[in-house]
């Protein structure tokens, strides 16, 4: 039964064209290798695990560019498949061949789901982490691949990731909404009027993906969910969810929410972690920011309680909501869904 004005699920053959789409294009790929905390870290992960990658089998997912199979063939590993759905594999079957690895590295075309390798592996290695971690749903891919070709014992890489939520004041967004209020004494027109209008406007409910200040991040951070890749299923995936509590650094005015995360690598000495936390280096997947409907005022060790679930969106299994309920201090108790916007919207493209 269709309903008007309900947007239409897209189908996920077009989900999957949309979303390798993005990839196809060199201007991603050169922001994630120009992001050197992320590059850096898979580096240096996979360089501590020469021992557990020396003449085994690696699997890359969604190898991009290649520069991760690359890494792998460099700490001794006997063969690399690196899978690849977009055309992007062109370009990194002759970034293989430029660095002399076409005798280990092999750039296999297609998606991890329905490529045949002719062997199982004992690594798989992936940059499979979207804004909010989950955007993106590709983890489903890497899990797939565990399951149908990594061999009993094998390792992961990264093995662990952990999200995380912080009250914050961005106090841009309310010198925006100021703005409408000075419009007066500037020119001599009242356009206070406008308040409401452009809080809605700029207190919706998209996420944001920016860079959160130290200074109005308004808590510790709170954990709220943990994710072992060697045994969560796809069907856990469907949703993600924790409790958090926090407690208030100062007087302040929470305007929204941060949520960040962590993945780790296992390594001999000690496991190697790569944070997108604001207390950290920048990555290019800055932070996730959710802005509430009104301001909150807190003190000194006001407790911000809540609880965070995450959901594929009804318009596409790859994009993610994020569902807040919270409250702090005393006030009552409130909810608020958010999303990021999905290529249609981005692109201006509709479903056929």
């Amino acid at each position: 039964m269709s309903h008007v004005g309900k947007k239409r699920k897209t189908d996920k053959t077009r989900q999957d064209r949309l979303y390798f789409d993005t990839y196809s294009d060199v201007t991603i790929h050169e922001e994630m290798l120009a992001d050197h905390v992320r590059t850096n870290a898979y580096r240096m992960a996979i360089a501590k695990n020469t021992e557990l990658i020396r003449d085994r089998v690696v699997l890359d997912v969604g190898a991009g560019t290649g520069v991760l199979s690359i890494f792998c063939a460099q700490a001794g590993a006997r063969r690399v498949f690196a899978v690849e759905a977009c055309s992007i594999a062109e370009q990194a079957a002759n970034i293989v061949r430029q660095n002399a690895m076409e005798d280990r590295v092999e750039v296999i075309r297609g998606t991890v789901e329905t490529v045949d390798l002719p062997e199982r592996v004992d690594v798989i290695v992936s940059e499979w982490m979207g804004y909010a971690l989950l955007h993106e749903s590709m983890l489903n891919s890497v899990l797939y691949a565990r399951d149908r070709w990594l061999k009993p014992g094998g390792v992961i890489l990264p093995s662990r990731a952990e999200l995380y939520i912080s009250p914050i004041c961005d106090p841009l967004v309310e010198d925006r909404l100021h703005f409408w209020y000075s419009v007066k004494d500037q020119y001599g027109v009242d356009m206070s009027c406008m308040w409401d209008f452009a809080r809605k406007c700029i207190k919706n409910s998209d996420i944001a993906v920016s860079s959160v200040c130290v200074e109005d991040v308004l808590s510790h951070p709170a954990r709220f969910a943990e994710l072992d890749l060697n045994t969560v299923t796809v069907e856990q995936l469907r949703t993600v969810s924790g409790p958090f509590t926090c407690a208030a650094f100062g007087s302040a005015a929470v305007n929204a929410f941060c949520v960040y995360f962590t993945v780790t690598f296992p390594c001999p000495d000690k496991p190697l972690v790569l944070s997108t936390s604001p207390f950290k280096p920048e990555t290019h997947w800055k932070q996730a920011v959710m802005y509430l409907d009104a301001p909150l005022e807190v003190v000194q060790d006001t407790p911000v309680t809540g609880e965070v679930r995450m959901f594929p969106s009804e318009d596409s299994d790859r994009h993610i909501c994020v569902r807040v309920d919270f409250s702090v201090g005393d006030s009552k108790r409130q909810s608020k869904t958010f999303s990021i916007r999905d290529w249609n919207s981005d692109t201006g493209t509709t479903d056929p």
